[in-house]
């Protein structure tokens, strides 16, 4: 069967894939947390993009994964493409949402100041949950998918305070891999109210994956950056084609 890795972002764990499972019913789904988050945030030490990277091509060996399709979300857009540049074998094709480079500066520095108040305690980490709430998720989600809300609260708010701040600070310092050295197709889903990864900055990252042998940006309407979460039979629904026209890979 074919291989999926699932590599998710800020704030989010294993479970921001459900939504999109049904596509994946003939593949072998790896679905992992990371350094620092779900299940996995007891991990000691710095946490660091090239960590993450570390802990999923780990995963790979173990199971005795040669090549897949990878899947991010937001942060974990930047793992995927670190790995993609890095080891063109293991990457049948990446398929990204909420997909950014890397952070800008400003977003750096307000990556940090959000390190410290999580690490203010449980009411750090509210006051945080609720701006992204606000912030992370569109308007049109907010009011008519409660669930998808509350989903994103949740994760958030189990996420532990220490292990966030240091998610954080990968994040803050999260480099931009070499896309242009991507040579798998890509496919590139952002919301028009996301203000992570913005339509036109996508547009941009897809003009500098000159290798990639072919290339999809989708723009999906009244929706912010849970893209999965938020509009997930759209997400289905372009992960499908992307994967069927990219099966033989």
């Amino acid at each position: 069967r074919p291989v999926a890795v699932c590599v998710h972002g800020l704030g989010g764990s294993s479970n921001s894939w459900t939504p999109l499972m049904p596509v994946l019913s003939r593949h072998r789904v790896i679905r992992v947390d990371l350094p620092g988050s779900g299940r996995s945030q007891a991990a000691e030490g710095a946490l660091s993009i090239d960590r993450y990277v570390q802990a999923l091509l780990d995963v790979c060996s173990r199971l005795g994964v040669t090549r897949a399709h990878w899947l991010g979300h937001s942060m974990g857009t930047i793992v995927c493409q670190h790995v993609a540049a890095a080891h063109p074998k293991l990457v049948a094709s990446v398929a990204l949402f909420g997909p950014l480079i890397a952070p800008p500066d400003a977003a750096r520095t307000a990556m940090l100041q959000r390190a410290e108040k999580a690490r203010s305690g449980a009411a750090g980490m509210q006051e945080i949950t609720q701006a992204l709430l606000n912030a992370a998720i569109s308007a049109d989600t907010r009011q008519r998918l409660p669930v998808a809300v509350a989903y994103v609260r949740e994760s958030l708010m189990r996420q532990s305070g220490e292990a966030y701040a240091r998610s954080c600070e990968a994040l803050a310092a999260a480099q931009p891999a070499a896309v242009e050295s991507i040579t798998a197709p890509v496919l590139l889903v952002t919301g028009d109210e996301d203000g992570v990864a913005p339509p036109q900055a996508v547009r941009a990252m897809a003009d500098r994956l000159h290798n990639a042998p072919s290339k999809r940006v989708v723009v999906l309407p009244r929706c912010g950056h849970w893209t999965p979460v938020e509009r997930p039979e759209e997400c289905q629904r372009e992960l499908r084609e992307f994967l069927s026209a990219n099966s033989r890979s």
